[in-house]
């Protein structure tokens, strides 16, 4: 049987106030999947803003692949500085 998550239980969870002293390999698995995905949509969505003849559309894409990217380069820095807090956390 599986076990629904409430909303109350998502919330709670929230973000780690600091990052595991050990890295496993299911995580190096995960982080690795992360920066690909991130990598992949990127492309893809300049590729297909390209392909695109909507200005309107081509905008969106181009705002999501810029989306991806950040998200890219934030998995990047947290890995290269792990105890430095990250933009978002200082403003």
């Amino acid at each position: 049987m599986q076990q629904q998550m409430q909303p109350n239980q998502m919330q709670q969870q929230g973000i780690m106030p600091q990052p595991p002293t050990i890295v496993t390999g299911k995580d190096q698995f995960y982080i690795s999947d992360m920066l690909s995905w991130n990598l992949l949509a990127m492309k893809k969505a300049h590729f297909f803003a390209q392909q695109c003849t909507d200005p309107e559309i081509r905008a969106a894409l181009e705002q999501c692949g810029q989306m991806h990217q950040r998200h890219y380069q934030t998995i990047i820095n947290h890995l290269q500085n792990p105890n430095q807090p990250s933009q978002s956390q200082l403003q």
